[in-house]
C-alpha cells in the first residue's frame, strides 16, 4: 500500500504563549482533495505553514509522502505546490513571464520551460491572454496565474491557503471545477484551507479546526449524519433558561443555548416541531428546522456558531 500523501501526527504549535495548534493528526490519502475548515484564527494559516515548510515543526511530526517535515524540508518542497492566500504574481509582468520567471526558481530553462509553461496555460484557459499585463486581469485570472505557477514543476501535492479570497462565485466555481479536474487527469492531491461552508462540500474529506484543535473528520456526508437528526432551533420571548429546562422535562430532550436561541437535535424534528408549539405557545416566539449542515456539526462539537469563534478571534 501506497504512503498517505500528508501525515500529520500529534503536531503542536505555539506562538508565545498563545497555542495555534493542539495534538492535531490526521491522514490525506494520495490523489484526495482534502479540505481544513475553520473560523479565523482556528489554526488552518498555522498548519498551511507548517505544511508548506514556512514554519518549523515544534511538536509532534508531520511527513509527505514519508519525508519528514521536520529532517528533510527540501525533499518535501519538490513534491509540493504552494498558493498563499496573499498575492503572489507579478502584476507588471504579462502572465508568461510570471510562469517563466517562476519555472527559473525551480531549475527549469529553456524548451522545457517553454513547453510546460504553455502546457499550464492551456489547461487553466489562460492561453488567450499570455501576452496580457497581468494587473490588467481579473481576480479570477490572477488565481489561476498563482495555480499555474505553483504547478511548474509537476508537485504531486497542491497546497491552497483560503484560494476563493476576493473572487466572485463564478470565478469561484470555475477554480474549483479546474481542482476537480487536476485531481481526476494528473492524480495531484489537493489540501486547501477556507472557512467557507460553501467550498468545504466540494471537499472529498473535511478537517473541522477550532481554537487549533481539530473537531471533526470525515467526508462532509459522514460529518452531517454524525448530527443525528434534524436540527430544530427555537426564539423566544420567556427567560431561556427557564424555557430551556422546561422543554428538556417535558419531551426528554437535550436542549443547547447557542446565540441567544434553543437549539435540540431530533429524528422526526417536525413532529416535535407541532408538540413544542402545542406545549409552548405563549413562550415560543419562531421555530425553524432543517437538515444538518456542516455549521450544524461545528456547533454540535464546540457548543457555539462558527461565525461566533471568528468575531472572537477579531476576525
Amino acid at each position: 500500500m501506497s504512503a498517505p500523501a500528508i501525515r500529520v501526527e500529534e503536531v503542536s504549535f505555539s506562538y508565545g504563549e498563545r497555542q495555534a495548534l493542539q495534538n492535531v493528526s490526521f491522514v490525506v490519502q494520495s490523489g484526495e482533495i482534502f479540505g481544513l475548515l475553520g473560523p479565523n484564527g482556528g489554526g488552518k494559516t498555522t498548519l498551511f505553514r507548517l505544511l508548506s515548510t514556512s514554519l518549523p515543526v515544534q511538536a509532534g511530526s508531520a511527513f509527505v509522502f514519508d519525508h519528514n517535515l521536520a529532517s528533510q524540508p527540501d525533499a518535501v518542497r519538490r513534491v509540493i505546490g504552494v498558493t498563499f492566500q496573499s498575492p503572489s504574481v507579478d502584476p507588471k509582468l504579462t502572465v508568461r513571464e510570471n510562469l517563466i520567471y517562476q519555472g527559473h526558481l525551480y531549475g527549469l530553462t529553456g524548451a522545457a520551460l517553454r513547453k510546460r509553461a504553455d502546457t499550464l496555460l492551456t489547461r487553466l484557459g489562460l492561453q488567450d491572454r499570455a501576452s496580457d499585463i497581468t494587473q490588467t486581469l481579473s481576480g479570477g485570472l490572477k488565481r489561476r496565474v498563482e495555480i499555474a505557477k505553483s504547478l511548474l514543476h509537476e508537485p504531486r501535492i497542491l497546497l491552497l491557503d483560503e484560494p476563493s479570497t476576493g473572487l466572485d462565485p463564478g470565478a469561484r466555481h470555475d477554480l474549483w471545477r479546474y481542482l476537480h479536474q487536476l485531481r481526476t487527469e494528473s492524480e495531484v492531491t489537493v489540501l486547501v484551507t477556507t472557512h467557507l461552508m460553501e467550498e468545504a462540500e466540494r471537499c472529498d474529506r473535511l478537517g473541522l479546526l477550532n481554537l487549533g484543535e481539530l473537531v471533526a473528520l470525515g467526508t462532509p456526508d459522514e460529518l452531517r449524519t454524525s448530527v443525528g437528526g434534524d436540527c430544530i432551533t427555537i426564539r423566544t420571548t420567556a427567560a431561556i433558561g427557564d424555557l430551556q429546562r422546561r422543554i428538556h422535562d417535558r419531551f426528554h430532550v437535550d436542549v443547547q443555548e447557542i446565540d441567544g436561541a434553543l437549539r435540540i437535535e431530533r429524528t422526526d424534528g417536525h413532529e416535535l416541531v407541532r408538540d413544542l408549539v402545542s406545549a409552548f405557545p405563549q413562550e415560543i416566539k419562531s421555530v425553524s428546522f432543517g437538515k444538518p449542515t456542516l455549521e450544524d456539526v461545528f456547533i454540535q462539537r464546540t457548543g457555539h456558531r462558527f461565525w461566533d469563534e471568528q468575531s472572537r478571534m477579531g476576525n
